[in-house]
């Protein structure tokens, strides 16, 4: 019933861009620790080429998927319809963090809107791409993205939201170094 693509095609790419949200899931090496599963929304995913995919990351309570790819690399990030027919599509990668105040931040943020909170981007070169049939998928109406994220920061300002990725962002869960970025 599923499909596995050897590169993003003009119809796949159309699918996804009209989704208006995804999931990141990574985790680190070690057996014991914590499997991260992440929902991302607002207009911060990019294929940027056949087989590269990238998102902003947007500063929040938690590093874990910054601590889990700087450690080795592997995750995933799962589309699912909610409108018209179902369907899931997959992008199974290799992740690198461009941390704001990095030239590869400067020049990989260009292919996004300037959102207040950005603190990376997170690039993936994609190994394996494929869909399946999303039957059990619920349907949901798009209403909007949420404010408070980008609100969150805007009120924080640039000052103090470096204070708060320096002193909360910068281990994971699992001690996994995190955001070292300026």
């Amino acid at each position: 019933m599923g499909k596995v693509y050897e590169t993003i095609d003009d119809k796949l790419r159309q699918w996804v861009e009209a989704q208006k949200m995804f999931i990141v899931a990574t985790a680190p090496l070690s057996g014991d620790g914590l499997i991260n599963c992440s929902p991302k929304g607002m207009d911060t995913f990019r294929i940027l080429g056949p087989t590269t995919v990238a998102y902003l990351d947007l500063t929040g309570s938690g590093i874990e998927t910054i601590a889990h790819l700087k450690e080795n690399g592997r995750i995933i990030i799962m589309f699912m319809a909610f409108e018209g027919g179902p369907k899931i599509v997959r992008f199974h990668g290799k992740g690198v963090v461009y941390e704001k105040g990095s030239d590869d931040f400067a020049r990989q943020a260009q292919h996004f809107p300037d959102l207040p909170g950005a603190r990376a981007v997170i690039q993936i070169e994609v190994n394996r791409i494929a869909d399946s049939c999303g039957f059990s998928v619920p349907l949901y109406d798009y209403v909007s993205d949420r404010d408070i994220l980008v609100d969150f920061s805007r009120n924080l300002g640039e000052e103090k939201l470096q204070y708060y990725r320096e002193n909360k962002n910068s281990r994971s869960l699992d001690g996994l170094r995190g955001y070292e970025g300026k």
